[in-house]
């Protein structure tokens, strides 16, 4: 279980750096890092008390990271 939480950690790490790099997002690379953990840790402990969610755990690490960057907006454009 350990490993599987540190695994999140790091796919949703990366997540948020790709979606900073690619354009997707123009948060910072710092904050779009910390939405994306705090998304894959939320539906974490979502899965782990409920059991919903997707069979993977690596699949679950990545829609969470992308539905937390998708939801929580820090940075209004004009």
């Amino acid at each position: 279980m350990f490993m599987v939480l540190m695994g999140t950690v790091v796919i949703a790490g990366i997540v948020g750096y790709v979606s900073e790099k690619s354009g997707f997002t123009h948060n910072g690379y710092v904050q779009s890092i910390i939405i994306c953990v705090g998304g894959a840790f939320l539906f974490f402990f979502v899965r782990i008390m409920f059991g919903i969610g997707f069979n993977s755990p690596g699949l679950n690490a990545i829609v969470s990271s992308i539905g937390a960057l998708i939801i929580v907006p820090t940075h209004w454009r004009r």
